[in-house]
């Protein structure tokens, strides 16, 4: 949990000192990821530190927003990411000299250890709780999944005792690391990012519903396009799907389930077009299954419909329960009933003054609590008590 007082800690400009030199690591992430680049690394940067991004790319980047970006080659396999690109990663962050480096992957802990022993600050940023995702990854044979976890468990631990700080991007990942270490710095969107001025009225919007982010079986795919075949006789409703498939193959298979017919993919898409493209749908999905990560999560895509102004269509798990009740946003259903997530966007459809209220409490909601500007205070008092 946070152990940092604000009374006690103020954040600083760094360039009220020096400025100091923040590298963040990343193996798996894009060069804009949304937390690591448009809120931390752009929080730091307005705040006056040197950051840069090393990461891996395909395309060829520089510079956006204050924030330098170091291109790694993209590894080509798993083993590649695991045991090549961390120490392309530690070659390319040393040659910065930095006085802090901000490590985003498990698999980049050995690396942090290689700077601690130069004298350099390191901090870890559990996205995830990563020991209960390793349970529910198909590339690892399900017998060894719980040795895995417990690997991953040993190895964030011994981070946490020797790393300068830990963050944790939600009060759960935190209660696994140690109390007087970590803060939590949750995941919430930029205030009015994805909310358009020139949105269509609620009731005049096509009767479209999307989903936006990575387009996994656990993440709920399959269950969103078969529920479209429970919309039958309803030829002008359609799912529309903003995300890559991984597998890559899992697209193929899509194509076969009934509702693909009524369904869109249009694979990834910027900040602009995702809010675009929220502006003219009549609801949010986010029907994760309940895997031991998902249960305890707090998705991200669920604040950012929120912040959009739609009515969310959620697993029912106890604490996204809590969320959506709270703010009286949304319908929860069993996430492997597609006849169920089919019957909460049949009552969006047909009860849009309802749907609009909720829609226009979420965003209300995110306005008030739920947003990174409640959130970047925390970073940056750990970087001032790192860095001071």
């Amino acid at each position: 949990m946070n152990t940092v007082a604000p009374s006690t800690l103020e954040a600083t400009p760094a360039t009220s000192r020096h400025r100091a030199t923040v590298v963040h690591l990343t193996t798996h992430h894009t060069p804009y990821d949304i937390r690591i680049f448009r809120k931390e690394a752009r929080s730091l940067q307005q705040a006056g530190y040197d950051v840069t991004i090393v990461v891996p790319s395909e395309e060829e980047v520089t510079n956006r927003d204050g924030v330098d970006i170091v291109r790694l080659p993209m590894p080509g396999n798993r083993f590649a990411r695991f045991f090549v690109t961390p120490w392309q990663a530690y070659r390319e962050a040393k040659r910065l000299k930095p006085d802090v480096v901000h490590l985003h992957e498990t698999e980049l802990i050995p690396v942090g250890w290689g700077f601690k022993l130069q004298g350099t600050r390191v901090i870890f940023d559990a996205h995830e709780d990563r020991p209960k995702q390793v349970l529910s990854k198909a590339w690892i044979p399900e017998p060894l999944r719980p040795a895995v976890a417990a690997f991953v468990r040993i190895m964030e631990g011994a981070a946490s005792r020797s790393f300068d700080a830990v963050l944790a991007a939600t009060p759960s990942i935190a209660d696994t690391f140690p109390s007087g270490r970590t803060t939590v710095v949750q995941n919430y969107p930029i205030k009015n990012e994805l909310a358009t001025f020139d949105a269509k009225p609620y009731a005049e919007r096509d009767r479209h519903f999307a989903y936006v982010g990575g387009l996994t079986a656990t993440r709920g795919v399959r269950e969103m396009v078969r529920a479209m075949h429970y919309l039958e006789g309803d030829d002008d409703t359609r799912l529309i799907l903003a995300g890559k498939f991984a597998p890559a193959d899992l697209e193929g298979e899509m194509h076969d389930e009934s509702g693909w017919e009524k369904t869109d993919a249009l694979g990834w898409q910027s900040r602009e077009q995702v809010a675009n493209l929220l502006a003219s749908t009549r609801g949010g999905l986010v029907i994760c299954h309940p895997t031991p990560n998902y249960l305890e999560s707090q998705p991200n895509k669920l604040f950012e419909y929120m912040s959009a102004g739609l009515p969310v269509v959620a697993s029912d798990f106890p604490l996204w329960r809590e969320l959506v009740d709270s703010a009286e946003c949304g319908l929860l259903v069993d996430p492997l009933d597609p006849e169920a997530v089919a019957g909460a966007m049949t009552w969006l459809l047909d009860h849009p003054a309802e749907a609009a209220a909720m829609g226009e409490r979420g965003q209300h909601a995110v306005r008030t609590r739920f947003n990174w500007d409640a959130e970047s205070p925390h970073l940056l008092r750990v970087y001032e008590q790192v860095t001071g």
